[in-house]
């Protein structure tokens, strides 16, 4: 019998539930052999820019990172138009989760309740999954080392959470209402000013992406990946 499979169930792939996550470019790849919706969350900041272009009716172009300067949240404007958006997370997950042929949705805290309605409609009896990007070891705002080893992250647990969250008519595996409880019993704002990555982003003059990025369900934006451009759903 092939690792991780019981009685026809995936372990990895969290089988047997319609609300799953899972981290990373590997939650990615198992989610995606069995999810008709995959949710890249990336909080600080892929997903809370891409929130603010497709909510004030423009499109992001998500592009593999490749060291190159990430535009900021707080600089999108009231007609954005398309923006070409690099990103060592979120928009490479994006590429990444459109290869498993799943639909693809990008969420954040600003538009939690939205995106998880437009994955219950788009999934139907099919499953969800929920994947949180996490930060990678070596790159940040200030460094472009070569991609590191995942380090999970608070923003994208809440950020994850509150989708779960709002999708609470699912059978959740454990690690969807492990990330759900998170959520609702957090400050949420706070936890994201106080949290490695707000700390960083503060510290180097982008506190303001941190407020815009603690806002919970201030959208009703539904960001989903057609081609290769995210829009309005």
């Amino acid at each position: 019998m092939e690792a991780g499979h019981a009685g026809g169930v995936d372990a990895f792939a969290q089988g047997g539930h319609d609300l799953r996550l899972e981290w990373g470019a590997e939650g990615v790849a198992e989610l995606g052999r069995e999810c008709a919706v995959l949710i890249i969350v990336d909080v600080l900041s892929f997903s809370t820019t891409v929130d603010l272009v497709t909510g004030r009716g423009g499109r992001v172009r998500p592009l593999r990172w490749r060291g190159d300067r990430v535009p900021r949240p707080a600089a999108v404007g009231p007609d954005p138009g398309l923006l070409d958006l690099p990103s060592p997370n979120g928009a490479t997950l994006c590429a990444e989760a459109a290869g498993t042929g799943a639909t693809v949705l990008v969420g954040c805290l600003r538009n939690a309740s939205a995106v998880a309605a437009a994955a219950d409609r788009l999934a139907g009896e099919r499953p969800i999954g929920v994947v949180p990007a996490g930060e990678r070891w070596g790159i940040n705002i200030t460094t472009t080392a070569p991609r590191g080893p995942l380090r999970p992250c608070v923003e994208d647990l809440l950020g994850a959470g509150a989708i779960a969250a709002a999708l609470s008519g699912r059978d959740a595996s454990a690690e969807a209402l492990l990330a759900a409880t998170a959520y609702r019993g957090t400050d949420v704002a706070e936890a994201l000013r106080g949290c490695v990555s707000g700390r960083e982003l503060t510290l180097n003059g982008h506190g303001r992406d941190v407020d815009l990025a603690g806002q919970v369900d201030v959208s009703t934006a539904a960001p989903i990946l057609v081609g290769d451009l995210l829009e309005a759903a």
